[in-house]
């Protein structure tokens, strides 16, 4: 069995510290908590994980949405926009970093895709619609429910690359979502924690029984996870 390193030992020294014996702490001591662990040489992302009590494989239990976090995600968001013409040179002027039609339907078939969110104008989705296979397991389907189909391009690549993200149950109902850096403030990832946290309660799907929300966790990239207790963000 592998020895834990340094790093880990201590994080979790850190983590039963902090909590105390309490089996979840509040919002903004778990932000106190993460941020203290991400020692990575690197800037950590620091990450929410909301296990719902749904079944996503049911068309009415399905969560998903976007939100625009208030101070962004501190990444670097590739944008990808399918769109012919006007729309086109809209896309490049908002600052999409690829755009195309069909020429970007045969890139991204042949297995390149240089790009983190995918938008396409309404007329774009018959050949958008032929990479299903290849950006549908990635969550990156274009779809207007969510405003990545739109005729709206330019608003469309500046939210994207403005902190918007994007959310969805995985097959386990569970919701990932990256929301900030661990250099960031306990403010700004209290306030981005918190605009997520709210888009998911909204997003309740009518076909959802019991217990919604059934635990949520913070946690760095390198860093343990800790369980948050959101009763008074949901009061």
């Amino acid at each position: 069995m592998a020895k834990a390193g340094k790093r880990s030992v201590a994080a979790k020294k850190a983590f039963k510290e902090a909590t105390d014996g309490k089996e979840a702490l509040d919002l903004d001591a778990a932000i106190k908590l993460v941020k203290a662990n991400a020692t990575a040489k690197f800037d950590e992302t620091v990450e929410i994980a909301m296990n719902l009590g749904v079944d996503p494989r049911h068309a009415d239990q399905m969560v998903r949405g976007v939100v625009s976090l208030p101070n962004g995600t501190g990444k670097t968001v590739r944008v990808g926009v399918f769109a012919r013409e006007a729309k086109a040179a809209e896309a490049k002027e908002a600052g999409a970093d690829v755009v195309g039609a069909e020429d970007l339907m045969e890139i991204v078939q042949g297995g390149t895709i240089d790009f983190d969110v995918c938008i396409a104008t309404p007329d774009m989705m018959p050949i958008v619609g032929r990479l299903g296979k290849v950006l549908g397991p990635r969550g990156m389907m274009p779809n207007p429910k969510i405003g990545t189909v739109t005729m709206d391009v330019a608003k469309a690549v500046q939210d994207a690359k403005g902190g918007q993200v994007q959310f969805r149950a995985e097959k386990a109902g569970v919701v990932h979502a990256g929301i900030g850096k661990a250099s960031f403030s306990e403010a700004q990832i209290a306030e981005n924690a918190r605009s997520i946290i709210d888009a998911v309660l909204k997003a309740k799907p009518t076909g959802a029984k019991g217990t919604y929300v059934k635990k949520v966790a913070l946690s760095s990239t390198m860093g343990p996870g800790v369980t948050v207790d959101i009763s008074a963000e949901m009061a």
